[in-house]
């Protein structure tokens, strides 16, 4: 069946089994607030935990060093890296 485009993105429904739509239901109801804003805090929550995840990369002191190192005396060029830079458009 087509679907009918929507003009704004503010609504979104999906497909759910009935025992989770009833423990989702149960968690709700524990923390006195309706289902929906049970759901958007939860998931959001969880988005940007993930995001935060996916983001964030933490070095450990030896790589933190070896970083810092590389920074202060970079290696030297390689011909893989000379032939990109040569490649690269001149600046006006």
């Amino acid at each position: 069946m087509p679907r009918i485009p929507v003009e704004n993105n503010d609504r979104m429904s999906l497909r759910i089994a009935s025992e989770e739509k009833s423990l989702l239901m149960r968690a709700a109801t524990l923390q006195h607030i309706n289902l929906t804003e049970f759901v958007i805090r939860t998931v959001v929550s969880a988005a940007r935990e993930i995001i935060e995840q996916s983001e964030h990369i933490e070095l450990t002191e030896r790589d933190s060093l070896h970083v810092l190192s590389l920074l202060e005396e970079p290696p030297a060029p390689n011909k893989k890296l000379m032939a990109a830079a040569f490649a690269l458009p001149k600046r006006a």
